[in-house]
């Protein structure tokens, strides 16, 4: 299960180690986009098979899917990780996320979110302010789904 928090020091030339946790599971071939709230995502092949999917069913005159195609699919990068788990983090993906000296992997079950160590605290301490609300607001579309 591609679950927990792992660090990354961010080498020369934008490398990162990958989580081997992570990598037993999704294996050494990766896709990694923009992400939301300022983050990277990072799916293996067939949960990537599975966005595109959802993004491309809706009609082409939408301009909520072809924006959401212009910013995930336009800003994916496939990378193969290095025998010891590294790759390099595309340019725009550095300048998009704020990666500079180390890395935050979270696994979220289906994909990986790649944050840089600042923003992520940043965000983390946004989430212990307001977990309260934001579980009330879960529950309440919950509920809303289930009536």
């Amino acid at each position: 299960m591609i679950i927990g928090q792992y660090k990354s020091k961010v080498g020369e030339k934008n490398r990162v180690a990958f989580p081997k946790q992570f990598r037993n599971e999704m294996g050494d071939k990766l896709i990694v986009t923009r992400g939301y709230e300022g983050c990277l995502i990072a799916v293996d092949q067939k949960r990537w098979e599975v966005i595109t999917k959802e993004i491309t069913q809706g009609t082409f005159i939408d301009r909520k899917i072809r924006d959401a195609g212009r910013f995930l699919l336009a800003g994916a990068h496939e990378v193969d990780l290095d025998t010891q788990g590294r790759f390099v983090v595309p340019k725009g993906l550095v300048e998009f996320s704020g990666l500079s000296k180390e890395a935050v992997f979270l696994g979220l079950v289906n994909w990986v979110e790649i944050w840089s160590d600042e923003q992520w605290r940043e965000h983390e301490e946004y989430v212990k302010e307001n977990g309260e609300d934001i579980a009330q607001e879960i529950a309440e579309v919950i509920r809303g789904q289930q009536e």
